[in-house]
């Protein structure tokens, strides 16, 4: 673990800070919205980590998140200034740096297997934000790599250190609704798709936009492909880039919001760390627009035990566990969206001998699992299955039908056409 100079003690409120010797020297590598809205903030005011370095191919962008840096430890500092925070544009030259011991991982999904592999192989831990992958192949390899190379890994999602979530999961594999018959999961609908296909347009002096595309099929730039430009940092509710619409480098939010929804279903289910074992799905693709992501799809996933999972885009993010002693459901965002068929399942507790799940934020459970070198609560293979289950819908959407799959080998047993889907190609020099 990298030693580093000291943040003095009251940035932290606590009246100590952690000696070098115990802190985690932290680069962020992608610095769009996610990052100043979530992940950075809730970093830069630990004692025992310091960001030292972040990465972006848009330039104005990580330099703004160096700013945001420099001002927070800056504030500690008698003499009203730091400039510790390096600024890269190239991922590798900040995986080379032999200071740094973790690496949150921020970027399109593109790039997330080729960065969270090659930082293992550098000898980083890493939180990668969910959807962990683009493909099943990618999400095998992510695990597979952390595994080989002894690295921890976080799939990055505050979706179970919601209190609710744990409890309903709590509740349903304590068998508070009996044994497990259904389970219906849903998540916001995509923003509708923008008109026609923009034309080419000047890439930005800010952006390396070769370097964005990176392992993607190389297009032409247009804003509507990649994200806002100067000034569009700013989290506004709804409002997401481009790129989170073109299944060059997202599936939407049957993958996006799937990383949430489908993760509480298996986790509910206790399956996690496998999968259904038949998937069929729907789902409208436009054809005359440059977002080309999965709409209004309708997904039922059938498990070895018989449970069925029906899984949509309906509008909220929600899972709900129908059982055959009745219902408990939860509703993110909504105060009142815990509920359940009978009103005192949710006061139950766990009793002596009976499962219990601790509720940690994503931040602790990562920098704890650093020092400690045990598994985070969603490890590189929880993500991945939650992931593939998004990825595999969108096959079945795809070629229409129903397919049986195999969890074990991760293939589709009868369909060669399915298998030849759930890898793409990687561009130019980038490799698993």
């Amino acid at each position: 673990m990298a030693a580093n100079v000291g943040i003095p003690s009251r940035i932290f409120g606590a009246g100590t800070s952690a000696p070098p010797s115990s802190r985690i020297n932290l680069g962020f590598i992608g610095t769009g919205r996610q990052v100043f809205h979530a992940n950075l903030p809730g970093f830069l005011w630990r004692a025992d980590v310091q960001v030292v370095a972040v990465c972006d191919v848009d330039r104005w962008r990580a330099e703004k998140a160096r700013d945001k840096v420099h001002e927070t430890y800056a504030e500690a500092k008698a003499s009203g200034s730091y400039n510790g925070c390096a600024v890269y544009e190239d991922f590798r030259e900040l995986l080379a740096r032999s200071d740094i011991d973790a690496v949150v991982i921020s970027t399109p999904d593109h790039w997330h297997a080729v960065m969270a592999i090659a930082a293992a192989r550098a000898g980083k831990d890493v939180a990668l934000e969910k959807p962990i992958s683009l493909s099943l192949t990618e999400g095998r390899a992510i695990a597979d790599a952390m595994k080989h190379h002894g690295r921890i890994f976080r799939t990055d999602t505050e979706v179970r250190s919601n209190p609710r979530f744990p409890r309903l999961c709590e509740i349903v594999r304590n068998g508070g609704i009996g044994k497990v018959r259904r389970v219906i999961a849903t998540v916001p609908k995509s923003p509708d798709p923008i008109a026609g296909f923009p034309a080419a347009m000047p890439v930005p002096p800010d952006l390396n936009y070769a370097l964005w595309q990176g392992p993607a099929p190389e297009r032409s730039y247009t804003q509507q492909r990649v994200h806002f430009p100067r000034g569009g940092l700013g989290y506004i509710a709804g409002q997401v880039p481009g790129w989170c619409q073109i299944t060059d480098y997202n599936l939407g939010n049957l993958n996006n919001w799937g990383g949430h929804m489908l993760d509480i279903t298996q986790w509910a289910l206790d399956t996690e760390r496998t999968g259904p074992v038949e998937v069929s799905a729907r789902a409208e693709f436009p054809t005359h627009s440059l977002w080309d992501i999965p709409r209004n799809f309708e997904v039922r996933y059938r498990y070895a035990s018989g449970i069925e999972v029906d899984y949509t885009d309906a509008g909220t993010a929600s899972v709900r566990v129908e059982g055959t002693d009745g219902w408990i459901e939860n509703t993110w965002f909504k105060s009142d969206g815990f509920k359940a068929s009978k009103p005192e399942l949710l006061k139950w507790k766990p009793g002596p001998g009976e499962l219990a799940l601790a509720v940690v934020d994503e931040r602790d459970d990562f920098i704890a699992c650093v020092k400690s070198r045990r598994e985070t609560i969603i490890p590189a293979e929880v993500g991945h299955r939650a992931a593939s289950m998004a990825q595999i819908a969108y096959i079945a959407a795809k070629l229409g039908g129903t397919f049986k799959w195999d969890p074990v080998k991760e293939r589709f047993p009868a369909s060669a056409e399915a298998n030849h889907l759930l890898s793409r190609p990687l561009r130019g020099p980038w490799k698993l």
